[in-house]
């Protein structure tokens, strides 16, 4: 097989075939989570869609990277890719067999960025057409291993409080290290020619690629890779937990590493420095890694690692400036809070013609909410609430969601360099957990809106803000259901905790503002108001009474997790922000 253009001065690959043949509800992190009717989009879909609608001149065919002026850079990428692709055995040439299916194959061209905006690499990928297989022919299980964010920012969190070590390892076509489990024929991908003399009995249009490793769009390619990657760190002595499938615990003496995952970017954590290099080296004898030394970005999220003042930020200003540039928002006027006070937005507002259907059609909405919603669910909490309210109207926006939407941009536009700022601080709970509830704010159902913040290190590191399903008839009612559902989130962590080796004998704080909710936690007999509530919600009595959780006063003006309810005012919304660990 020939590769048709290629950089100057660089051996291609041989001409022939390949020489390889061996053979978690209210949660804002929907990674884990089961599909549901409700509109959600799981956190890996909404960073992929952010990402690809980054505004780049990224070429759509091999052809097109002929032409760019940056060819040089993109042929580079392709011939990098050809050479793993041989050099790992993922394909062999064979002539497709009777009655035997074959899917197609395409290049992909992405720029990676750094989280300041600027390039890091050019990347191209051979990719299969997966959409075209069949379930239970070409492929079984389907899965990725994506760490939940919560139990990512957790685990950075951690690292301020004990000045612990920060470093990041990418597995360079991590794809390609799975062992494919099915008989999947693929169309030669285009700039690839066959160079072999068909023997008698051999049709020249039958040549395909038989697939023996991963590769990229197969539907079972994350999954393979994930069992591959599983195989090879228990084999170092890491253990999987279960509270987090993705995360990988290490403990010899007094040595400790951790290791959240999400597909090919590793975060490695620990108390030594030495044993991380030791991980990476046993990590570098079964993949080709690169190495990115101190974590400085993951995940697109820029990490600021102060450590004489024993503190971690994390924050976003590439990505918030490329959207305002695409939107054409970067001049535009700041605004003081991403929705103006007691704003309500509701279907009423969303054309009820075609013709004005039409006429919105032309305003990017569906884009926009897009781009927004992984910013809210990597670590800008404070327009968490306004986006999960902007998503209700995506099927048919109208003119004042779109200006509603535009004034998010504005908000962003003032706080490009805020930081979600984590810090020892002396607290003798491991978390803090604060709860609330906005009575019958949804101007088109009644139903009230739960918001909850998990904070640990002075940061909150899981948060949310959600629709109730049903209709309260109380204050009550509404923050006693919101305390059950945050219950759940509260054991979560707990669990987290354990299984990262902390001492969680101690209960978990469940800061509350509504004194008659917190009397139906506590004493059950005061509930003559609330013989309605289905008794699914009642379970967080039995982890009060055995003194898991505790319930707390805390007064209106200092709960913060007010901020995922509600549309607030300047000084409010502020002081709430702050209390989150959001620093401008």
């Amino acid at each position: 097989m020939n590769f048709e253009h290629h950089p100057a001065n660089q051996q291609l690959p041989p001409k022939q075939a390949s020489r390889a043949h061996q053979p978690g509800a209210l949660a804002e992190d929907a990674g884990h989570a089961e599909s549901t009717e409700e509109l959600i989009v799981p956190i890996l879909g909404a960073m992929d869609y952010a990402f690809a609608t980054v505004g780049t001149a990224e070429p759509r065919t091999l052809a097109e990277a002929r032409t760019c002026p940056d060819a040089e850079k993109w042929l580079e990428a392709v011939y990098t890719e050809l050479h793993a692709h041989v050099t790992n055995g993922t394909w062999e040439l064979t002539q497709l067999p009777p009655s035997k299916r074959v899917i197609g194959s395409w290049w992909v061209f992405k720029v990676k960025r750094k989280p300041d905006g600027s390039i890091d690499k050019y990347k191209g990928h051979v990719v299969a057409q997966g959409y075209s297989q069949i379930a239970g022919v070409h492929y079984g299980e389907v899965f990725a291993s994506t760490a939940q964010m919560a139990a990512m920012r957790t685990v950075i969190a951690l690292a301020a409080i004990e000045d612990l070590e920060l470093e990041t390892v990418d597995i360079s076509t991590a794809f390609l290290n799975g062992d494919i489990d099915r008989e999947i024929y693929m169309k030669i991908p285009e700039g690839l020619e066959v160079d072999v003399e068909p023997t008698p009995g051999e049709d020249p249009k039958r040549w395909v690629l038989r697939l023996l490793k991963g590769l990229y769009g197969i539907k079972q390619g994350p999954s393979i890779w994930a069992l591959k990657l599983h195989s090879v760190l228990t084999k170092i002595g890491f253990e999987r937990i279960d509270s987090d499938y993705s995360v990988y615990v290490y403990r010899r003496g007094n040595t400790k590493i951790i290791v959240p995952i999400h597909v090919d970017d590793l975060l490695i954590v620990s108390n030594s420095r030495d044993a991380i290099q030791k991980v990476k080296s046993d990590l570098a004898s079964h993949f080709k890694i690169h190495n990115q030394g101190p974590t400085t970005s993951i995940l697109g999220i820029k990490v600021e690692h102060n450590c004489p003042n024993w503190t971690i930020s994390l924050s976003q200003p590439g990505y918030i400036e490329s959207i305002l540039e695409q939107f054409g928002m970067s001049e535009c006027n700041p605004a003081h809070t991403p929705m103006e006070e007691n704003q309500k937005l509701s279907t009423n507002m969303s054309p009820d013609t075609p013709e004005r259907q039409s006429e919105m059609k032309a305003y990017p909405y569906r884009k926009l909410i897009g781009k927004l919603l992984y910013l809210a669910i990597a670590m800008r909490l404070d327009i968490a609430y306004t986006i999960g309210v902007l998503c209700w109207f995506v099927e048919n926006p109208g003119m004042a969601h779109w200006l509603a939407a535009k004034h998010v941009l504005r908000y962003l536009k003032g706080t490009v360099n805020t930081k979600l700022v984590y810090s020892q601080l002396s607290s003798p709970d491991l978390f803090t957990t604060y709860s609330d509830a906005d009575l019958s704010g949804n101007p088109d159902n009644s139903c009230s809106t739960s918001g909850f913040a998990i904070c640990v290190g002075g940061g909150a590191t899981q948060w949310g803000s959600r629709l109730q399903p049903h209709v309260s008839l109380s204050s009550t009612e509404s923050e006693y259901t919101t305390a059950s559902k945050v219950g759940c989130e509260i054991i979560w962590m707990r669990y987290l905790f354990d299984e990262l080796g902390y001492n969680t004998t101690r209960p978990s704080p469940l800061l509350m503002d509504n004194k008659s909710a917190i009397q139906v936690l506590k004493h059950p007999k005061h509930q003559s108001t609330m013989k309605h509530v289905h008794r699914a919600y009642h379970w967080i009595r039995e982890q009060i009474e055995q003194r898991t959780i505790t319930v707390s006063h805390v007064p209106r003006d200092e709960n913060p997790a007010d901020i995922f309810t509600k549309p607030l005012g300047r000084a409010k919304f502020a002081k709430f922000r702050t209390m989150l660990g959001l620093h401008a």
